[in-house]
């Protein structure tokens, strides 16, 4: 037998050369052709995520709503707008709205909020950032306590008015149970993060009802380039199961009603194309506030813990007056603005309209009043740390200013076949998609909550125009830019420990340094050169104390007083903008900017622009030598290590 085999020319088949050893080959045994082991593990491991994000989820959901009915419909008298898709509970609410109650609840709901996160800081916010940190830099691991921390924190921030989604939290919550998972079948670190990625699907898919957009949000969002692949096939399948699980609970439905049909018209293409412009714009604008509210909140002379209560009585402050003024005006007082809570009614009214939207301009004015409303009142909410997520919010400006644009676009052109709904659809996912950069995922979750994959065309092109124009905006900080700049898929040691570290760990924190003013001259930027023996990065603050840009030792150091411009030349003259990093940047970006910049040292600065510490290519260059030895090291003694 084994003669006749060494004498036959013929190879084996490619299908036995692929799937057997060489010896097995010589046999003629073949392996079949699917590796059932594998496929079990992974089906059972996706499922049990399923199982447990999807009924968490329909917990979470369920306990957000009736604490809502609660407290915002029968205590505060107020009802809030729905989405077609979004009720589960039948209350009928208050019959009048209490101005004391509503004014008291929000900052009552973030003070509850924030002691709850004492329990486990990483839950205040939304949780996308949280979730996305835990992938690259913890391994997957996630603490079980964020589940119910989260959780509890986002239904006291939500059901008592705050400004913002239930998606955020969810993506957190499912993150958690992924990791969970994985800590109680005791898999390896790599396993662990595919586990967390398939909670945040199943988290996702549970609560938004969008399956396949929620798998693909899972594995887009962990990156601004890039996405993670390997994680897509157990997203798909715990989303799978997680939305079987929700539907079984609470019956098939999408979130928002809409037209019948959506007609594609390719001269609506060039107008599809300014409300990416638009929406783009409006999102940095966005994303601005929040950072701003975010600095205002850090400085404020309270504990953290104290801040989201503040956030609630600012959001107060400013919705009541719409509510009881701006409100009563469209026939509606104190029930359908949509400021307090989610805000998906009033998307719904950009969507399908409404008897008390008015028509024309004054229906385009209301539209994008209540865009910038729920702009600062999110801002509010999330800015203080309140726990509730940006999705939501991000979606409900993107719809807002979609309908708003889609209603001025017929009143200007005279065109009955606009339909402003599907503008408000496309501004949807394009605000959302290009600020995360998930113009895919994005774009999917849109259609799916429509029930309709008319408008696929027009998103794909106002997706990738907002996704080109806000590359260097960024709603989630822990994103990296591509799957080979994640911590996570890095070995320890070599250049990989450019990535791995942060600025922070190598920064110096000296008591004093030397400053520049913009109008410094250059005689008094020469003493205070002779005069520091390390510093060789000056910082030029403003009269706020924040930092406009650096002058290195070197520029100063050329210009000699033979020169002639040690009365003429000043430190704005002289300092190079922008050349700073941050406490969380990776040493590598820190790296790139010395050698782009041909600095010797950069200042680190905070949130607010103030200077924290510095870092020099010494700090970067000692730090990555002794790395390579350790990795060295590990190499010769054969020891292994893991995230933990």
């Amino acid at each position: 037998m084994i003669t006749a085999l060494r004498d036959t020319d013929a190879p084996p088949p490619p299908s036995v050369a692929r799937n057997t050893s060489p010896l097995a080959a010589a046999l003629g045994v073949v392996s079949p052709p699917l590796d059932l082991r594998i496929l079990g593990r992974t089906l059972l491991h996706a499922a049990l995520v399923g199982v447990a994000a999807g009924l968490l989820g329909a917990a979470f959901f369920a306990g957000l709503e009736y604490t809502q009915a609660l407290l915002l419909e029968r205590w505060a008298g107020y009802v809030p707008l729905r989405a077609h898709g979004e009720k589960l509970t039948a209350g009928d609410g208050g019959t009048m709205l209490r101005p004391i109650v509503m004014v008291l609840l929000p900052a009552v709901g973030g003070l509850l909020s924030g002691l709850v996160c004492r329990l486990a800081p990483e839950a205040r916010g939304g949780g996308g950032d949280a979730m996305i940190h835990a992938f690259h830099h913890q391994g997957g691991l996630i603490r079980r306590r964020v589940i119910w921390v989260k959780a509890l924190a986002s239904i006291f921030t939500l059901g008592s008015g705050g400004s913002g989604g239930r998606e955020g939290p969810t993506m957190h919550i499912g993150g958690a149970i992924g990791s969970a998972v994985g800590g109680l079948l005791r898999v390896s670190p790599r396993e662990r993060r595919m586990l967390m990625v398939a909670g945040v699907s199943a988290g996702m898919a549970a609560v938004f009802r969008t399956p396949l957009g929620a798998a693909l949000l899972a594995v887009e969002v962990l990156y601004r380039d890039d996405f993670e692949a390997e994680a897509l096939v157990p997203a798909i399948l715990a989303s799978v199961v997680a939305y079987s699980v929700i539907i079984a609970i609470f019956g098939e439905s999408r979130l928002f009603d809409r037209a019948s049909h959506y007609v594609f018209t390719l001269g609506q293409l060039p107008l599809y194309a300014l409300l990416a412009v638009l929406v783009a714009a409006a999102a940095s604008t966005f994303l601005a506030a929040l950072r701003g509210a975010q600095r205002l909140s850090s400085r404020l002379p309270l504990p953290v813990w104290a801040r989201p209560a503040i956030g609630g009585l600012a959001l107060s402050a400013l919705a009541l007056p719409l509510l009881l003024f701006v409100g009563s005006r469209v026939g509606t007082p104190g029930r359908a603005l949509g400021i307090f809570g989610g805000g998906y009614g009033v998307v719904q009214v950009a969507i399908t309209g409404a008897a008390w939207l008015p028509g024309g301009w004054h229906g385009v004015e209301l539209l994008l009043f209540l865009a910038l409303a729920k702009l600062v009142a999110t801002s509010c909410t999330i800015g203080t740390g309140g726990s509730a997520g940006d999705f939501g919010p991000s979606l409900v400006l993107g719809g807002l200013i979609g309908g708003a644009f889609g209603r001025a676009a017929a009143v200007l052109l005279h065109d009955p076949h606009i339909d402003p709904g599907a503008f408000a659809l496309v501004g949807m996912g394009t605000f959302y998609g290009g600020l995360a950069h998930v113009p895919v995922s994005s774009l999917i979750m849109v259609c799916e909550l429509a029930g309709s994959y008319d408008l696929l065309v027009p998103l794909m092109l106002a997706e990738g125009i907002a996704f080109v124009a806000l590359r260097k905006r960024y709603l989630y900080h822990a994103q990296v830019p591509t799957h080979d700049d994640s911590p996570a898929h890095q070995r320890p040691g070599g250049l990989d420990f450019l990535t791995a570290a942060r600025v922070e760990d190598l920064m110096i924190r000296p008591t004093a340094y030397a400053t520049f003013e913009p109008r410094t001259p250059l005689s008094e930027m020469t003493r205070a050169l002779a005069q520091t023996g390390w510093q060789s990065a000056f910082p030029v603050l403003d009269p706020d104390g924040l930092v406009l840009g650096v002058v290195g030792a070197d520029l100063v150091g050329i210009l000699t007083p033979e020169s002639g411009a040690q009365e003429l030349a000043v430190a704005a003259d002289l300092m190079r903008p922008r050349a700073t990093v941050e406490p969380t940047d990776p040493v590598r970006r820190a790296a790139e900017l010395l050698l782009e910049t041909e600095l010797r040292q950069l200042p680190v600065v905070g949130p607010d622009r103030r200077v924290m510490g510095f870092i020099g290519e010494s700090d970067v260059m000692r730090a990555h030598l002794e790395s390579m030895v350790q990795a060295l090291e590990r190499t010769t003694t054969g020891t292994v290590t893991s995230v933990p």
